[in-house]
């Protein structure tokens, strides 16, 4: 079996949360967002992000206004839309049930050691 398959894929099922949850607390450059999440250190790369916020935003999650730049060419900042807060308090609900869950799972195999 190869660990790397499942370490992604383990990856891949909160890397929305992760995103959503940074959002949630202001519009968010999608640079911004690489940095923190590799500052948390899940790494996360353009290639993976640009499809993910463009699949939100279609979905009405996310919605996205260019704002002028000192430094160069305008910047695209997200932010969640109203049924982007109900999706997140879902999501948010959903994660804390699962966390708990694997938690209390993991903690009794290591109990039995």
């Amino acid at each position: 079996m190869n660990i790397e398959n499942t370490q992604s894929q383990m990856r891949k099922g909160v890397l929305e949360y992760c995103i959503l949850s940074i959002i949630k607390r202001g519009e968010a450059y999608p640079g911004d967002i690489i940095d923190e999440m590799k500052s948390a250190g899940l790494q996360l790369l353009e290639g993976t992000l640009y499809p993910l916020l463009n699949r939100l935003k279609n979905a009405g999650i996310l919605t996205y206004q260019w704002v002028e730049s000192n430094s160069g060419p305008p910047r695209k900042y997200f932010r969640l839309t109203d049924r982007g807060f109900e999706f997140y308090t879902l999501l948010e609900t959903t994660w804390n049930e699962l966390a708990t869950g694997v938690e209390t799972v993991a903690r009794k195999t290591n109990e039995i050691k």
